[in-house]
């Protein structure tokens, strides 16, 4: 989900903007006789006696008015107020009190009144309280933003709760001795540290990533063992242009450069294992990656992060070191592109190179195809093919497709096998446009059996609502390979044993180069895509 600017912020009021401590709950609870378990307010809700119940409402009240009396603002409370609305940002206070008690305890604010706030949302408004997220929702519409351009701040579980029931980003605040909840997406200790959290979700300038942003994020490089490359000699830091690398241990350097444009919500993954993907082609062990990450004007730095994370953390799944880049804000791209770089070695014995493809080698093909295509789709219109009617869980299984978009586990296995030949990753064009590829870069042609193609039912129902063939859909994450035919049965085994998927579907013959189509020993025509079939929908 891409993260948006914040409009305004949301304060919860007792503990949040006022100190903590004033208002003793327990007190309340034993005068109401309020089971210790149960909510102040809920509890008294149930109450079905009139009299009873007013006489608890007059206890609670009552017991908020002694304690806006003696309340102080918190530390930082008025400063960060001040920082909020010089930035432009709207304030809100959301809170389970009383009107009254929030203005009197505002009484002691020395330079905040109850006018300085766009909106002031208790119990007496007409919108449930918290945990509920009405009042958040009430917030947004009557400010007039969507709920997830607010940022609601509190002390409790309930500010925690409400904000992530209504879309919104929470930050908790501890107060320096409460234990966050795991919902929250920030902590803090103290109110003056909001400012740095508040900066994450307003727009960058145009120009280099703020170099006191990027140190956040490569901070810890320098400290994780298990993330760490001893032939790296210089690694990722400010000021820092160029990674080195020591390779003289190494025999070949496998190289590998590919950008992605398409837009999607998990673009470190598919930049990442789309070169991996390549790399693992040639026999090679993928390890050493550059990204140069081209955020859009407008982008907040919490958007950025969640993809430099995002990217990092992929990288450590498989092994691969993150040794450098390039990260700038322009104008030059409406969304985000991250151009890949990687590295991978492999002895020179061990290369696998095309020209090795042989007349009588056998076609392998892993998985399916269009595994990435399928969860580009799904990610990207979801709601076009929920009109379209696909059901959620197809959609979904489509999203959950990104799972296998690595095909590094079959090329390893592929790569130990003394009969491969070749192997080609399926990418954009689809599998049409990668088997007259693997025909050209082999020099010979290749007999495709056009039934043994597998497809996934999910892709198939896709494409069909879509209109759009599978066989020219961009498809990393299915591996071409050609085998020996003496060796095909145990590199099948192989593969079949580690989880994966491989059919047969075709053989090498004789030197030159194109496809000869076969479908159910009739022979057919083999398609051709001036284009991938994803960029019509992208238009």
């Amino acid at each position: 989900m891409k993260l948006s600017q914040i409009h305004a912020v949301l304060f919860d009021f007792d503990g949040t903007l006022t100190q903590p401590g004033a208002l003793d709950f327990e007190e309340i609870k034993k005068n109401i006789g309020c089971p210790r378990e149960e909510t102040v307010l809920e509890y008294i809700e149930s109450i079905p006696e009139a009299e009873k119940k007013n006489r608890a409402e007059k206890i609670l009240q009552d017991a908020e008015t002694e304690s806006a009396k003696k309340s102080q603002p918190n530390e930082g409370a008025e400063e960060i107020l001040g920082h909020i609305r010089s930035l432009g940002l709207k304030t809100v206070i959301i809170t389970r009190n009383s009107r009254c008690s929030v203005e009197l305890a505002l009484k002691n604010f020395p330079r905040t009144a109850p006018d300085d706030f766009d909106m002031i949302i208790t119990r007496e408004t007409e919108a449930a309280p918290k945990p509920r997220p009405d009042g958040i929702l009430l917030a947004a519409e009557k400010i007039g933003v969507s709920p997830s351009s607010l940022l609601m701040v509190g002390d409790f579980l309930f500010d925690i709760q409400a904000g992530k029931n209504a879309g919104s980003p929470t930050v908790f605040l501890s107060n320096g001795n409460t234990a966050p909840p795991e919902e929250c997406d920030h902590c803090i200790a103290r109110l003056h540290e909001l400012k740095n959290i508040i900066r994450l979700y307003l727009p960058l300038p145009a120009g280099k990533f703020p170099n006191d942003l990027l140190r956040v994020f490569l901070k810890d490089f320098s400290d994780e063992a298990d993330f760490s490359d001893p032939a790296i000699l210089i690694r990722p830091g400010i000021g820092e242009d160029t990674a080195a690398m020591d390779v003289k241990a190494e025999e070949v350097l496998i190289l590998k450069s590919d950008p992605i444009t398409f837009a999607t919500d998990a673009i470190s993954h598919y930049a990442l294992l789309i070169n991996a993907n390549d790399i693992a082609t040639s026999g090679a062990c993928p390890r050493w990656f550059l990204a140069t990450i081209l955020f859009p004007c407008g982008i907040i730095p919490r958007e950025a992060f969640r993809i430099l994370e995002e990217l990092r953390s992929v990288c450590e799944k498989w092994g691969i070191a993150l040794c450098g880049g390039h990260t700038e804000i322009t104008d030059a791209v409406t969304r985000t592109v991250i151009a890949g770089t990687l590295a991978g070695t492999v002895k020179k014995s061990h290369l696998i190179d095309k020209s090795n493809i042989r007349k009588g080698d056998r076609v392998l093909l892993s998985k399916g195809i269009a595994v990435e295509g399928t969860s580009i789709i799904a990610r990207e219109f979801t709601d076009r093919l929920t009109e379209m009617g696909l059901t959620e869980d197809i959609i979904d299984m489509c999203k959950n497709f990104l799972s296998q978009l690595s095909i590094l586990d079959e090329a390893r296995i592929a790569a130990e096998c003394k009969g491969t030949s070749a192997m080609h990753d399926v990418t954009e064009g689809g599998l049409a446009t990668a088997l007259e590829e693997l025909s050209i870069a082999g020099g010979h042609r290749i007999k495709i059996y056009m039934e043994n193609i597998p497809v996934f039912p999910q892709t198939r129902a896709l494409c069909s609502l879509l209109n759009i063939d599978p066989l020219g859909l961009i498809a990393s994450g299915s591996l071409l390979i050609t085998c020996r035919e003496e060796y095909c049965k145990g590199l099948i085994a192989s593969v079949f044993r580690a989880g994966i998927r491989i059919s047969v579907i075709g053989e090498v013959l004789e030197e030159g180069n194109g496809i000869e189509a076969f479908a159910m020993g009739e022979k057919t025509e083999w398609p051709r895509f001036d284009r991938d079939e994803i960029a019509r929908l992208f238009e």
